[in-house]
């Protein structure tokens, strides 16, 4: 398997035990970044490089590292196509290769041991998506309002037409829950 890393500062060390795991198990690390320690460095230089790498690379992974992750994951997100996934436990790193078919992990150097670090970048790289159709299914409307723009359809319980408009805002007693006007997270008036 091909890994591209990218990392700041913060995750300089935490990137060189990955690359160095990726070796020994026999996956071919690609280091995007930075090749030598500077305390002033930006996280999006490297990430980027290492989220673009990804997405020309079809079949690979990434792992991008910070002081937090947080930063990483949102600049690795930018490059379309890329799903990248914060993990901070074994679990989290499983389930974003499982159920959300990440692509890329992105870990904070500072938030756990580096050998929790790297036993969650292991379980990342060695775990498949499961290919289940809810999943999938997921993974296409993400797909598809990347490329378009357009939400998915806003369903009722048990997937029947769309919600009319209006019905999801009302109590029990009938009053309004919230203030009649513009829908504020699109899809619930007809376009």
């Amino acid at each position: 398997m091909r890994v591209y890393l990218g990392s700041d500062h913060a995750g300089f060390e935490l990137k060189a035990a990955i690359i160095a795991w990726l070796g020994e198990a026999g996956h071919e690390a690609v280091d995007c970044g930075p090749a030598s320690y500077d305390p002033e460095d930006d996280y999006p230089v490297f990430v980027m490089r290492a989220a673009e790498g990804v997405i020309g690379d079809p079949g690979s992974l990434g792992i991008v590292i910070g002081g937090s992750g947080n930063g990483e994951q949102i600049a690795a997100n930018k490059v379309p196509g890329v799903r990248a996934a914060l993990a901070w436990t074994a679990e989290t790193a499983q389930l974003a290769r499982q159920h959300n078919d990440a692509n890329v992990l992105s870990l904070g150097a500072r938030m756990y041991s580096l050998a929790d670090a790297v036993s969650f970048a292991k379980v990342f790289v060695e775990t498949p998506f499961s290919g289940e159709p809810r999943h999938a299914r997921r993974l296409a409307m993400i797909a598809d309002f990347e490329k378009t723009g357009d939400l998915p359809p806003l369903l009722s319980p048990g997937g029947r037409p769309p919600v009319p408009p209006g019905v999801l805002a009302r109590r029990p007693d009938g009053k309004n829950r919230h203030r009649i006007g513009p829908p504020r997270c699109g899809g619930w008036v007809p376009r």
